[in-house]
């Protein structure tokens, strides 16, 4: 395993984390969760990601109890705040009652005493930023959580963060965590270079497009038994990208990976670490085999002919736009 600093902080992350979306508390059993997280720490990844919002807290349990037998300092734990844990007028948002009260949940649902990176779920325009942030600064004064961030904000909302930030002399946001694969790439536009600039390292979620990126889905073909597409529970997403021309293209990106002597899912993990902004990429998984394939992602470099193949490839569907 390799490890990369997040933006410019001190905390260093493995390559590739571990998150608990869809997966964890919902799909996945405790068990599975457990057999999971060892396999995990065997192959060095120290990272793992959760919200308080998967599964109305369940998420956040099950990694709880599945980290509970593993040091704390030898794990980064991340958890997040935003969407409703309850049908009250401040059972959701960024306002300094929800952020506060959250937080108290979130670290009583996973067992610990600290979070190591609280993000903001979402940007909510209903709060005033200052207000958000002061919250995150004094949390983080409190040692209830190390270093504060945020998730899916835009160049703009992020360049405004940071802004406040220095002008109040708070503790600056370490990183963003969006959404980024060969077919999701909104950051490249700007997020990255603003990001950058701020000193805020990207930790990015579905690497592998839902799964996509595995070449499990076969144009023409039924869905996979037992597959996240073929669950009517958890595919509202992965659906938008069950297009013939999309699945041809990832054919075709196999192919290129297994010229590489590269499984596709690590071509595609590949592709997304190959970008210095990002920290690392979180993947999920429901089977230690899934964890064993994907952390040999690291050992792989791509070169400037396998980016042009690569490239080639996505361009014969640049305007595709996945359902959000």
């Amino acid at each position: 395993m390799k490890y990369r600093r997040v933006g410019s902080s001190g905390i260093k992350v493995s390559e590739i984390g571990l998150g608990s979306w869809l997966t964890y508390g919902t799909a996945a059993e405790q068990e599975a969760a457990d057999a999971c997280i060892r396999s995990a720490f065997e192959h060095g990844i120290n990272f793992f990601d959760t919200a308080n919002a998967y599964n109305t807290g369940a998420g956040e349990e099950a990694m709880g109890a599945a980290l509970r037998s593993y040091n704390r300092s030898s794990y980064v734990l991340s958890t997040k705040v935003f969407f409703p844990m309850g049908s009250g007028p401040n059972d959701r948002g960024l306002s300094r009652k929800h952020i506060m009260e959250q937080c108290e949940a979130s670290l009583r649902r996973l067992g610990v005493d600290y979070i190591d990176i609280y993000y903001c779920h979402r940007y909510d325009h209903e709060t005033p930023l200052e207000e958000t942030l002061r919250a995150l600064d004094d949390l983080t004064a409190q040692g209830k959580i190390l270093y504060a961030a945020v998730s899916e904000w835009s160049a703009a909302q992020i360049a405004d963060a940071a802004g406040i930030t220095k002008r109040l002399n708070l503790r600056p946001l370490i990183s963003n965590q969006p959404i980024y694969n060969m077919f999701e790439r909104y950051i490249e536009q700007e997020v990255l270079q603003v990001s950058a600039r701020e000193g805020i390292g990207q930790i990015v979620f579905s690497p592998l497009a839902q799964g996509i990126l595995t070449g499990k889905y076969k144009p023409g073909q039924q869905l996979p038994s037992g597959s996240r597409a073929a669950n009517d529970s958890v595919n509202q997403v992965i659906r938008s990208y069950l297009r013939d021309d999309v699945l041809e293209c990832v054919q075709e990106l196999d192919s290129i990976a297994k010229r590489l002597g590269m499984t596709l899912s690590q071509l595609s993990l590949a592709w997304v670490l190959r970008h210095p902004g990002v920290s690392s990429a979180l993947i999920g998984a429901s089977r230690p085999a899934q964890i064993e394939e994907n952390v040999k992602a690291v050992e792989f470099t791509l070169t400037q002919d396998s980016l042009d193949a690569i490239e080639a490839v996505l361009a014969k569907v640049k305007d595709f736009a996945p359902a959000r």
